[in-house]
């Protein structure tokens, strides 16, 4: 009865979407104020149903229901209950309930917590939220409905893919969901603007909160998903250049460079076509990057279907919002008044740079991500392109953006002085030059590490220049009053130079890469084994039975000048259901470096094939992450720049909202 209810509650969301996609845009054209004001409680009732569904699929999965084909396809009664959660959205049509729910949710949070947008064109906005919703749940209906009865119900399920039964996975397909479908607020919003044909300053203003919520996910789901496949495939990388792993890359690329460009328009009403494209091209990355992982165009660990009735599906709803939204923006882009003038050098000069080389590194991801593609499907030949392409292209693109970051903050707004700001990074520069010279005398070649790791020192030392002028104005002798100063600048100020901070981090975990020590051996218990600066030795090896896979344990010492300072347990397991193995990699920090072990089967003599690797700082690619997650949060929470836009703002929407 409950997977009944759960349906039925999909089809009345549908219904819903329909109603809210029609009613509010037609009450918009005939300035209808009751019309407009359904756009509010359809979205919220949308998102109940939604919700209401997606616990009935749960439910379903936790009590192990084999008379649902999803639940017999993707689960066992004998996994672990955080599985059996999680293993919702381990399959294409649970992943697409997640998507679904989360569109419902940011609908309904647009809905709550936007009172500040003039009606009509909150009104768009839901409008275009709904038929959005529309598309997505009426794909899920038509062809990938996961509460599809099996008759008889069999006794067992088959069990989730052991790869994905993991905590990592209940946590990074969450976060890069409420990255993805959050940049849909900003894309309806974009769409409502071109709609009624009015976009000033109000609107940077409007879509700025979004576009860092969504910003900030999408950052800490890709540090997620990296660092799941790092310790789970067992094959000790961070970063592919897997088709799926670009597919999430692209639209925080976008969405970076939409937040600059927001920035921009937001001070200076600058840069308006170009912030209304570049919020539809990031939802439009979003959509592209569902589109490769659940059609089955793509081959990769990441991706779910392999339907083509299901790739014709999502290219068509591609081509309707993608098309739709980019001739609306042919129609009306000649229409949108420029903006504010500014200087060359300029703090709005650099973030035009910014955005520049962004969207090229943006654009060189995506031609290496399709490329193969079309041509497989122009002639029928098959091509990888691989990491060398992507570091030839997207390397030197990314490289000028660590240089330039430091000095945009900077410069001044509309017109800026280069020398002076150049001036105030000579401390950040000569930091970077020592820690070039500190890291090649630790560790030598290859160049491109030393040159990377000076690069991350300076931009994270950069990064704070502005504070630390703002904080002691004329020198350290300003120290009385610091403190005071600092609790004075904004959240937004403090925000920003986190966020570029993190980025530094992470570049300089990469960079230290290129010192990482790799091996691959036939160990035996005993034996030792020099890697990096440690010593690591087999102790033994046990066997171990979990709740549904058997487990065999390779018991580690690691090793420093004699002395034990850590303990490791890598192991292979089989899960008997699936007639699948798994590495489960044995991984200790030591000094924000990592020792990282992953074994495979014994042999009959006792010797166990083994990866040992040594790698210096790359903790920090994911603390810098977090870290640069935390600066948009800060920027997110600036209480100040809210109650800023409510005041500037009021006359101008009091004066829209007469002339509607």
């Amino acid at each position: 009865m409950i997977v009944e209810v759960g349906h039925y509650a999909l089809v009345l969301a549908l219904a819903l979407s329909l109603m809210q996609a029609i009613l509010p845009f037609w009450g918009a054209r005939t300035h209808d104020a009751r019309l407009m004001a359904t756009a509010r409680p359809a979205a919220m009732t949308q998102f109940a149903f939604v919700a209401l569904s997606y616990a009935a699929l749960t439910y379903a999965h936790v009590v192990s229901d084999f008379s649902l084909v999803n639940v017999v396809e993707n689960s066992a009664s004998s996994k672990p209950l955080i599985y059996k959660i999680s293993g919702v959205w381990g399959n294409h049509e649970g992943s697409m309930m997640l998507w679904v729910l989360i569109l419902a949710a940011s609908g309904g949070a647009m809905a709550a917590f936007s009172r500040a947008i003039p009606p009509r064109l909150l009104a768009d906005a839901l409008s275009v939220q709904g038929v959005l919703g529309a598309a997505f749940l009426a794909f899920i209906l038509l062809t990938s409905n996961p509460f599809l009865r099996m008759v008889p119900a069999p006794i067992e399920g088959n069990d989730l893919n052991p790869i994905l039964q993991d905590p990592g996975l209940a946590i990074h397909p969450p976060l890069l969901y409420l990255g993805y479908v959050g940049f849909s607020i900003v894309f309806s919003l974009a769409a409502a603007a071109l709609i009624g044909g009015r976009l000033d300053a109000a609107f940077a203003r409007f879509i700025r909160p979004w576009a860092l919520a969504a910003w900030c996910f999408l950052t800490l789901g890709i540090a997620m998903g990296s660092y799941w496949a790092y310790y789970t495939l067992g094959w000790g990388g961070f970063w592919f250049w897997d088709p799926v792993e670009n597919a999430s890359l692209m639209p925080w690329l976008a969405g970076t460079a939409l937040l600059h460009s927001a920035a921009v328009m937001e001070k200076r009403e600058a840069l308006k076509v170009w912030t209304i494209f570049l919020a539809i091209v990031t939802f439009s990355l979003s959509l592209l990057g569902t589109f490769l992982v659940r059609s089955g165009v793509l081959t990769s660990v990441h991706s779910f279907a392999s339907d083509p009735t299901r790739g014709l599906f999502i290219l068509a709803i591609l081509v309707m919002f993608i098309g739709g939204a980019l001739f609306l923006f042919m129609l009306r882009a000649s229409s949108l008044k420029p903006g504010g003038l500014f200087a060359p050098i300029s703090r709005e000069g650099a973030l035009v740079v910014n955005n520049l080389l962004l969207t090229a590194a943006c654009a060189a991801v995506l031609v290496g991500t399709l490329y193969p593609l079309a041509l497989e499907s122009i002639d029928g030949d098959k091509i990888s392109v691989g990491a060398p392409f992507f570091n030839r292209t997207f390397g030197p693109l990314f490289a000028p953006l660590l240089l330039l970051a430091p000095l945009g903050q900077l410069l001044a707004w509309k017109r800026g002085d280069f020398l002076a700001a150049a001036q105030r990074l000579f401390f950040a520069a000569g930091l970077g030059l020592a820690a070039m010279a500190v890291f090649a005398a630790l560790h030598g070649a290859p160049v491109m590490s030393v040159i990377g790791s000076g690069v991350a020192v300076y931009l994270i030392v950069g990064a704070f220049a502005e504070i630390f002028r703002r904080i002691f104005p004329s020198g350290f002798g300003a120290a009385k009053n610091a403190l005071f100063r600092a609790t004075g600048l904004s959240l937004s100020t403090w925000g920003t130079a986190f966020a570029h901070a993190g980025l530094g981090l992470s570049m300089l975990g990469i960079a230290a890469s290129g010192w990482g020590v790799e091996k691959i051996v036939a160990m035996k218990q005993g034996d030792v084994y020099d890697v990096g600066p440690y010593q690591l030795q087999v102790v033994g090896v046990t066997t171990d039975q979990g709740p549904n896979y058997q487990e065999t344990i390779a018991h580690m010492s690691v090793k420093r000048d004699g002395q034990i300072v850590a303990l490791l347990a890598p192991s292979k397991r089989f899960f008997s259901t699936r007639r699948m193995g798994t590495a489960q990699a044995g991984i200790v920090t030591l000094n924000l470096g990592q020792i990282y072990v992953s074994v495979a089967e014994p042999h009959p003599n006792g010797l166990i094939d083994a990866r040992l690797y040594w790698k210096p700082l790359v903790s920090l690619i994911w603390l810098g992450a977090l870290v640069m997650a935390f600066g948009g949060l800060l920027s997110l929470s600036d209480r100040r720049l809210r109650v800023g836009v409510a005041r500037r703002t009021a006359k101008v929407q009091i004066a829209a909202q007469a002339a509607e």
